[in-house]
């Protein structure tokens, strides 16, 4: 029996693909084997050592201690893609609330006040004070060409936009995916010049943070319009305020509010809506309960923050799933401790990333206590499991 601590609620539809016969899932189970997170801060948590995983209902893994995890041999799962259509749609909602001025056009049309015939009269009036502009024919930027970066730049090709895309880390996937009316910028530098609307899909790391700054606002033709629902703080806040102040920058669209942006006439905030909605929810939650029951039962590793992608379909006999530091022999080392004792490998995968690694063994008779123990004592190695083991 799997124990799965919840930090947060979870959706049904993900629990569900985590059988009651096999999984206790509760908030406050003891021991637990993997933790569901979303939104829980987790830096500062005293995790039990019998914590093998951790998934993230979500994409970002700021609130969890990915680094700490890493020296333990404990992989971060997290939901990549799971919620891109539900930024898209937002990110889509945000250009033309603000190329329409939907947002002021609203507060306004709200405050009207007296009989219909006169806010009539006053809608006929005011109307002007809100014209805005249409996309086709405008150029979209989109810093960030991942699941969400995509399905931006796809969608606003169908509206008629020009778009051009910058993300030097765009992996083979992703390229697939992407329409090949989009234009690929040299760099970000070369994006901010040539678009109307910049729209940022990427996570917030030293390298991101204030990324646009007021000296790449001022590269930025007149009138652009930026939109934030990736992470706060890529944008310099104030900066982009004196942009719009002078005149320079048209609006601004994010999904952090804060005392600078909330009241601002030309800011579009909203509460952190990217992916709130039930669908998406429900796909996160699906997806990480899928990781997490793959990991804990074969020991396969797909879409992990901290650890390589690693699927060995399961063969008969026992499986050993070894989590070590990747160093030279450590193969090796590890089979030798499996001969000494008479095993076999009937099958085995061994990937690594960076400085770690994942060996997957299938052997042909149920290892010892003694073998596993001679396997963790190896300098390097930071966990090792049998899947199928009586002990396990």
């Amino acid at each position: 029996m799997h124990k799965i601590l919840t930090l947060n609620n979870i959706s049904v539809a993900g629990l569900d693909r985590l059988p009651r016969a096999d999984y206790e899932v509760s908030s406050e189970c003891s021991h637990p084997d993997a933790i569901l997170v979303r939104s829980a801060k987790m830096h500062e948590m005293a995790l039990p050592e019998t914590v093998k995983a951790i998934g993230r209902a979500g994409a970002g893994v700021n609130n969890i201690p990915v680094g700490k995890m890493t020296e333990l041999g404990v992989p971060v799962f997290n939901a990549p893609g799971a919620n891109a259509n539900a930024v898209k749609e937002l990110v889509l909602a945000g250009m033309l609330m603000a190329a329409r001025n939907i947002g002021q056009a609203w507060e306004f049309a709200r405050a009207l006040e007296g009989e219909d015939a006169l806010i009539n009269k006053n809608v006929e009036a005011g109307k002007k004070n809100f014209a805005g502009f249409e996309l086709p024919n405008r150029t979209l930027g989109v810093v960030g060409l991942g699941a969400i970066g995509v399905r931006i730049a796809n969608a606003a090709l169908s509206l008629g936009m020009n778009v051009i895309g910058f993300d030097p880390t765009i992996t083979v996937r992703s390229a697939w995916q992407l329409e090949s009316g989009v234009r690929q910028a040299m760099n970000i530098d070369d994006l901010l010049t040539q678009s109307d609307f910049v729209t940022f899909h990427v996570p917030l790391t030293d390298m991101t943070r204030n990324m646009i700054n007021a000296q790449r606002i001022a590269t930025m033709p007149k009138n652009a319009v930026l939109l934030n629902f990736a992470r706060d703080g890529i944008i310099d806040d104030e900066a982009a305020v004196a942009a719009l102040d002078s005149g320079h920058l048209y609006a601004y669209v994010c999904d952090f509010p804060s005392n600078l942006l909330k009241n601002h006439a030309r800011c579009i905030t909203l509460p952190h809506l990217g992916a709130s909605t039930k669908e998406a929810e429900d796909n996160c939650a699906i997806m990480v309960a899928e990781q997490i029951k793959s990991f804990l039962e074969d020991g396969n590793i797909v879409n992990s923050v901290n650890m390589p992608e690693i699927n060995l379909p399961r063969t008969t006999g026992f499986r050993l799933a070894i989590i070590n530091a990747n160093t030279p022999n450590m193969v090796g080392q590890i089979s030798t401790a499996l001969a000494n004792d008479g095993l076999n490998i009937i099958d085995m995968l061994n990937k690594s990333r960076d400085e770690i690694a994942v060996t997957l063994l299938d052997v042909d008779d149920e290892p010892p206590m003694s073998t596993l123990e001679a396997i963790d004592a190896i300098e390097g190695v930071l966990s090792v499991r049998c899947l199928g083991c009586a002990d396990n």
